[in-house]
């Protein structure tokens, strides 16, 4: 789309415009990741902080009901269920970028039990890159991101000159909460299947 709107600004005799709208564009990106980089910087730290303090533990505790529910098939105590609680913590509070970390050691943990089992299966067998259901249900609730302080879309309408960066809060609850419910239904659905 880039290069097509490049050919027709200049094929129409609008390379100016081009050019300025590059350069805006380009001081805008990077005016606009260097305030987000602040954001996932503070979430970052605090999420740290709340690790160091054994938070993480507490709140691992308190959604254990929730984990188990989920993914029935992770031994209790296994450092995938830390990690999956931080997640989704941090996709509660709307901190997609601070969550990212938290997922991908989630990920690592579900993996590396993957390998783990299917050693214990087949002592042998090599094979490797299958996920399977747990790392399959997690993608899908991440993605499905249930938010109650969408803060990133609340920090981007802010940056961006909305009257009011919080009237999305009640429209992102719904929307989350319908996607999240929707994704949980399906990989309990999908769990069933052989």
């Amino acid at each position: 789309m880039l290069i097509i709107g490049i050919a027709v600004g200049l094929l129409t005799g609008k390379s100016a415009e081009v050019s300025t709208a590059l350069v805006e564009s380009a001081k805008t990106g990077v005016n606009h990741a260097i305030g987000m980089a602040g954001v996932v910087a503070m979430w970052s730290g605090i999420m740290r902080l709340a690790e160091a303090e054994g938070l993480l533990d507490i709140l691992t505790r308190k959604m254990e009901g929730l984990i188990h529910f989920l993914f029935p098939h992770i031994p209790e105590g296994h450092p995938a269920e830390k990690y999956i609680s931080l997640n989704f913590a941090a996709n509660v509070l709307g901190l997609g970028w601070a969550a990212t970390p938290a997922g991908i050691s989630a990920m690592e943990a579900l993996e590396q039990l993957e390998d783990e089992r299917r050693v214990k299966r087949h002592p042998l067998a090599m094979e490797a890159g299958t996920a399977s259901r747990e790392m399959c249900t997690f993608l899908v609730i991440n993605v499905s991101s249930l938010q109650l302080i969408p803060m990133t879309i609340i920090a981007y309408r802010s940056q961006f000159g909305a009257a009011v960066p919080t009237e999305i809060v009640l429209p992102g609850i719904l929307a989350t909460a319908a996607s999240t419910v929707a994704g949980i239904i399906f990989v309990k659905i999908m769990g069933r299947r052989p």
